[in-house]
């Protein structure tokens, strides 16, 4: 099944989107992270469009989405309003599912607008309490998230966009299988990244993110209190998790369930981080069992 796409006026900018299947369908709001597109649940729709109706926009900042300058304009609250709008606009709840940094909005969706959300799935991605926990904690986690340092830095997009993002496709592709993005798809990557100026917006969702990443062995010890009532899922969760992955380690969702109390955990077993590629039928398989329980 193919995918069609339209641009949807959002909070007054344009927004590209896909879908596939039935517009009848329940909908499942499919979040992309970095750095990838609405394009790239092109493996995963298709098994879901005979029970969902799946739309996958290009966030903010990424594809042919609205791009603004500035790091202000990538702060979350601006990111989640944005899923807010298109959201309203079905006129009914949705079942949200992120990857990565889209399930930093996957969740923002879930805890602050839980009238909005009447499901949550979540990929190889984390709730930002356990995560910044993790990131703090100066082991593991902290060890793989470096990279984040070297993202936020200025001009980091113009060493990672030269010679056709050779350098971005080695950051992708980090200890984990990237077999999948050859061909026509890659072509489609880089059309979606288009240039460092592009790539730059889609880098500024680190730099305005509040996350704090300690050096590996020195753990940061003034993290603040969490409002731990504030960030509650309330909704039915199902975290899908692919064990192999080498940029989010598991201690990233340690704790989650004093967060989301209905929470299915379903482990994917030889995926990595992008297991929505590598394993599109398990995950398939796995949302389907859980949807239908």
């Amino acid at each position: 099944m193919t995918s069609t796409s339209q641009f949807r006026d959002l909070n007054g900018q344009r927004f590209h989107c896909y879908h596939w299947g039935d517009p009848a369908n329940p909908p499942l709001l499919m979040l992309h992270g970095f750095p990838e597109y609405g394009g790239a649940w092109s493996d995963l729709a298709p098994l879901l469009a005979g029970h969902f109706y799946c739309i996958a926009p290009d966030q903010r900042g990424f594809g042919r989405s609205w791009s603004p300058a500035g790091i202000p304009r990538y702060a979350a609250s601006e990111l989640v309003g944005d899923m807010t709008a298109l959201i309203r606009q079905l006129d009914r709840p949705v079942t949200v599912f992120g990857h990565d940094w889209g399930a930093a909005i996957a969740y923002g969706l879930a805890m602050f607008h839980p009238d909005l959300t009447e499901r949550l799935i979540i990929a190889n991605g984390v709730h930002p309490v356990p995560f910044q926990r993790a990131l703090a904690a100066g082991g593991a986690q902290s060890a793989a998230s470096q990279y984040i340092h070297f993202l936020r830095q200025p001009g980091s997009e113009d060493i990672l966009a030269a010679d056709g993002f050779a350098k971005l496709l080695d950051l992708f592709s980090a200890n984990m299988d990237l077999s999948w993005l050859t061909g026509a798809r890659l072509a489609n990557y880089r059309q979606a990244w288009g240039d460092a100026t592009q790539l730059n917006r889609m880098i500024n969702w680190y730099r305005a993110s509040p996350l704090r990443v300690a050096k590996p062995g020195e753990p940061l010890t003034d993290l603040p209190d969490f409002p731990v009532d504030r960030l509650q899922v309330r909704c039915p969760h199902l975290l899908l998790w692919g064990d192999a992955d080498t940029a989010l380690r598991p201690e990233t969702t340690q704790g989650l369930e004093a967060f989301a109390a209905d929470l299915t955990r379903v482990t994917i077993p030889g995926a990595d981080h992008w297991l929505l590629h590598q394993k599109p039928e398990q995950v398939a398989q796995a949302v389907l069992t859980w949807v239908n329980t």
